[in-house]
């Protein structure tokens, strides 16, 4: 059983220590519903974004701030590194209620570069439960060895790698069955690679876009459903 702060004098000085987020939620809710009337009403019983962003969980990177988008815009989902596994039931979920339910037109993965978990992944050094999570872009390294082993500027192969990570995950959302079912169906929908930089705040285009299973390996190719 979770023993909660057992004290008034203890629950106020936790209360306390989140007092600014509250107050900061004041002053946004004001300004939002200064800017627009009705904005939060106009959101509160349906959302119908036209995109479904995988990206990090590094702070620095949310996804609405680097495109100047704005609530009701993207649907999220973040985890370390922008992995897209077949195995990830939490990722999966996102996935099938954004594109059948939603109906997203867009589906982006976002790398960034200078990302912690692609650059611990590049190690030998044991962090932990982690490490099963970074397996996965270790496999993206294996991979491609012989093209990341012949970059020799550290920085250089780092980037490359972080790039590789976020081309894997749109492959890997590609050899979905939902994605392809969708593309069956005739849904207009698209999958992206980007990458974020840190420095500058811009984002790279990976010249990543696919929109049809006609570039798919045929070993992940489904019938589809019926």
């Amino acid at each position: 059983m979770v023993e909660l702060c057992n004290t008034a004098q203890n629950t106020e000085a936790y209360s306390a220590a989140l007092d600014h987020l509250l107050a900061k939620n004041k002053e946004w809710a004001s300004k939002k519903a200064s800017e627009s009337e009705g904005f939060f009403e106009s959101h509160a019983d349906s959302q119908s974004p036209e995109i479904l962003w995988i990206g990090c969980s590094d702070s620095r990177v949310p996804p609405t701030d680097i495109v100047n988008l704005s609530v009701g815009d993207v649907f999220v989902h973040r985890n370390i590194a922008n992995v897209v596994v077949s195995s990830d039931l939490n990722l999966l979920s996102v996935l099938q209620y954004a594109v059948e339910y939603l109906k997203v037109k867009h589906i982006i993965v976002c790398g960034h570069y200078n990302c912690g978990g692609v650059k611990a992944s590049m190690s030998d050094k044991q962090y932990g439960l982690i490490d099963n999570w970074l397996c996965h872009i270790k496999d993206v390294h294996r991979f491609n060895k012989e093209k990341l082993d012949s970059t020799a500027d550290e920085t250089a192969r780092f980037n490359a790698l972080v790039e590789l990570n976020a081309i894997r995950s749109v492959q890997n959302i590609c050899h979905t069955a939902t994605v392809q079912n969708a593309w069956a169906r005739g849904q207009e929908l698209s999958v992206h690679g980007w990458c974020f930089n840190l420095h500058n705040g811009l984002i790279k285009d990976l010249g990543v876009c696919v929109n049809n299973n006609s570039h798919i390996d045929p070993i992940f190719k489904f019938t589809s459903s019926k």
